[in-house]
């Protein structure tokens, strides 16, 4: 493929002529890659929900670390991995980053047939499935750099929210493919007190080949944008502005929440509604499927006033979900998380359009992902925060109270500096200036 020499998305002339084909053939190349980084990265969402099905004799809390370690490590990885386009090019980062999946992959696949092997290789593993997280900040700062700043909220909707959706791939698929052995390419079959027979290395050697041919794509068919290198030192200035932790305190309260419920729902469904464990899947789809919808609001309406009507049903949808948990009724329940899902993937998709609009082009690319990287936390400190309200207070509740305190504090910040009038202006002029 021939190399690129100019790139300029803002030129009309050049973004009709040529630069549109290169950033949607990125754009699509991109997706799928992200989506089995995030499906790697939420594996054990899943795979920790069938542990003690198969043999393994491990604890609640244990099992929730088991969810939440991918989400420490891989929300670590994202600040390495934001400077990463800038430092290696994006085509280069893509295949690598994509190809590494592999190796948890692999080696989830092996450990599972093993009711012996250690809870440390467990953890091993599990951290090593934070090399998926990490994917998302390189994957949206380099998506960044395509498109023209009038179409980088549905661009970067359409990558985070498609990319998202591998949480909800893999919760659906893994139920289906763990009970089929015609998928059972290595190793034999577990079979359940019950009777019931499981290949739960399925969960993990599903992906090896599409990691493989998502790989050969990236080499073969993305291009490095000119211009994009950047050194370390130039990235490094975003640390200084002040908006950079502004939104990325939003970004935590929006995607911050979607990858932490999403980490965390699979275990609570088991925990208080075990008959319902199948509907897992159904969080993430539709916070995923609502990213896209957040940026193309936000690039007609405006990502502050998105995101602070987000805000609002998000606080709503804790207390939904707080009364009807007290309650133990279900409906209501599923109904009120989501609401909070699909919240949450709008917010993700709204502040995420705001970055662009706030900074410079060379800086936002950086900017995305360091709010990424902080907001990838969510996945660790919310499951682990279940855990601590559980075994505190004998009840999730608590953690809510949290979690609605939070939205309160983001939707404060965001009206403040991004919704009234004269911060909105003083805003633009520091940052054009």
């Amino acid at each position: 493929m021939a190399r690129i020499n100019y790139w300029n998305p803002e030129d009309e002339k050049f973004w009709k002529a040529e630069g549109k084909k290169h950033a949607r053939r990125n754009l699509w190349i991109s997706v799928p890659s992200l989506m089995l980084a995030f499906i790697v990265w939420q594996i054990w969402s899943v795979v920790a929900v069938r542990l003690n099905d198969v043999g393994f004799h491990f604890s609640e809390e244990q099992l929730l670390t088991l969810a939440a370690i991918p989400g420490l490590v891989g929300a670590t990885l994202r600040f390495i991995y934001t400077f990463a386009v800038g430092f290696f090019g994006g085509k280069n980062w893509t295949a690598i980053s994509t190809a590494i999946l592999a190796i948890p992959a692999v080696g989830i696949g092996f450990a599972v047939q093993n009711p012996d092997t250690p809870y440390s290789v467990m953890l091993l593993l599990a951290a090593l499935c934070g090399l998926g997280g990490g994917n998302f900040s390189s994957s949206s700062a380099n998506i960044s750099f395509f498109f023209p700043k009038k179409e980088k909220g549905t661009a970067l909707g359409i990558n985070g929210g498609l990319g998202n959706m591998g949480v909800s791939v893999v919760q659906f698929v893994t139920p289906l493919i763990i009970t089929s052995g015609t998928f059972a390419l290595v190793g034999g079959k577990q079979v359940l007190a019950s009777g019931q027979t499981l290949w739960l290395q399925n969960a993990a050697f599903i992906w090896v080949i599409p990691i493989v041919v998502m790989t050969l794509l990236a080499i073969f068919k993305m291009d490095n944008v000119p211009g994009a290198k950047q050194s370390l030192a130039d990235q490094f200035v975003i640390v200084k502005r002040k908006h950079t932790w502004i939104m990325t305190v939003l970004y935590v309260a929006t995607f911050g929440s979607f990858i932490g419920y999403s980490a965390a729902f699979p275990l609570l469904l088991r925990s208080q509604f075990p008959e319902h464990l199948s509907l897992a899947f159904l969080g993430a789809l539709v916070a995923a499927a609502a990213r896209p919808v957040g940026g193309w609001m936000a690039d007609k309406l405006g990502g502050a006033k998105v995101t602070a009507f987000v805000l609002i049903i998000m606080g709503i949808g804790a207390a939904g979900v707080i009364y009807f948990l007290n309650g133990k009724q279900f409906n209501g329940f599923l109904f009120s998380f989501l609401i909070l899902f699909l919240a949450s993937g709008i917010g993700s998709g709204s502040t995420f359009q705001m970055i662009p609009n706030i900074f410079i082009p060379k800086e936002a690319a950086p900017v995305i992902g360091f709010s990424a990287a902080f907001a990838a936390y969510g996945s660790f400190f919310i499951p682990k925060l279940f855990g601590w309200s559980i075994n505190a207070t004998g009840t999730y509740v608590t953690a809510f109270y949290f979690f609605i305190g939070f939205y309160v504090i983001s939707f404060v910040l965001n009206w403040f500096f991004y919704q009234r009038k004269a911060s909105v202006a003083k805003t633009m002029v520091k940052q054009a200036s």
